[in-house]
């Protein structure tokens, strides 16, 4: 198991779909739209995998998290041609070469309902998180700042 340092780059990234984790544990990849992902993308050391409401009784919450060892600009119809035909086939791609996930002991769940796209955030700050608020404020004890995007109260 690798270890999280105090200011490494951590994004807490939404799984919409068991489709798209079941290619994470796979195929050892994630893909973030190139037009939405924060600018620090390219830079990132782990990627923490926040599960919507597709997931049952994991929803709402990050039980994995997975090192970045690599990265790729793609369009999506690159990433999955079997579906060259997708509306946003040509679309900007971030392909997020992972390490096997681990899990995230005890998880970070969201304790109140939560829309959330991306989380950036450090290594400390995700170690010592419960709640996905822990994840949120403004800066983190590095004085890194965290981004939140559609994020409803």
């Amino acid at each position: 198991m690798v270890m999280i340092y105090p200011d490494d780059r951590v994004l807490v990234a939404v799984v919409n779909s068991p489709t798209d984790w079941q290619r994470v544990l796979a195929e050892g990849w994630y893909r973030l739209p190139a037009k939405h992902a924060p600018p620090q993308v390219p830079y990132i050391d782990w990627l923490a995998f926040y599960f919507t409401r597709a997931f049952g009784g994991d929803k709402w919450a990050v039980h994995y998290y997975s090192r970045v060892i690599g990265h790729e600009l793609l369009t999506r119809q690159d990433m999955i041609p079997t579906e060259p035909n997708h509306p946003r086939a040509a679309e900007w791609y971030y392909k997020l070469i992972l390490e096997p996930p681990q899990h995230k002991l005890p998880p970070i769940v969201a304790d109140q309902w939560r829309r959330i796209t991306f989380v950036m955030t450090t290594g400390d700050r995700f170690e010592a998180a419960r709640e996905m608020g822990d994840l949120m404020l403004n800066y983190s004890p590095q004085g890194l700042p965290y981004i939140t995007l559609k994020e409803n109260p």
